[in-house]
């Protein structure tokens, strides 16, 4: 019996050591996306755990909504592949004058600190589903979408901003400066 418990406790300070030193290992080694928000965006109450960032932008004069921006990260490999995505998006605005937004959106592929970045950016009537598996959509005429796709070594991150389109234009060159910022380490 004696033997018997002496390996117990052997095993027991083992795996305590191991626990320690692999959370210890794993928090000093994981890297994240990191990033810098410009004055006057308002930080929000991340609304789901899939979410690494929300930011209120606030409203251009004349305008009745915000606009929002979202980081989302769903685990390595998850999420979906980058022309997916940007189709998706492109698909969620509408043309008043019935035409594909396709031929409307503008994208772009850059390198930011090393960071591969898919960009588009369209304006429409934002119609997106307003939670997944809703069945209930938004209906937001005079809306812009940009959105990105951001590579890194952890899978990707996903980013997205929508709200009417001054609000929007606003904002926009603080948006350029945010994705500036992006670095992974």
């Amino acid at each position: 019996m004696g033997a018997m418990w002496r390996q117990s406790i052997i095993v027991a300070v083992v795996l305590a050591f191991a626990c320690t030193f692999t959370g210890r290992l794993r928090s000093q080694t994981s890297p994240t996306l990191k990033f810098s928000a410009p004055s006057g965006w308002v930080e929000e109450k991340t609304s789901s755990a899939m979410r690494v960032a929300q930011y209120r932008l606030p409203k251009a004069e004349g305008d009745t909504e915000d606009g929002s921006l979202v980081i989302y990260y769903f685990g390595q490999g998850q999420g979906g592949g980058t022309a997916a995505n940007v189709e998706r998006w492109i698909n969620q605005m509408k043309q008043p004058d019935g035409s594909d937004s396709k031929g409307k959106a503008k994208e772009e592929n850059l390198t930011v600190h090393g960071l591969k970045i898919t960009s588009v950016a369209v304006s429409g009537t934002y119609t997106a589903e307003m939670a997944p598996g809703s069945g209930t959509f938004h209906n937001n005429p005079n809306y812009r979408l940009r959105a990105a796709v951001i590579d890194t070594a952890k899978g990707s991150y996903y980013l997205k901003l929508v709200g009417p389109e001054k609000t929007i234009a606003k904002w926009d060159q603080s948006v350029t400066e945010f994705v500036s910022s992006l670095k992974f380490e």
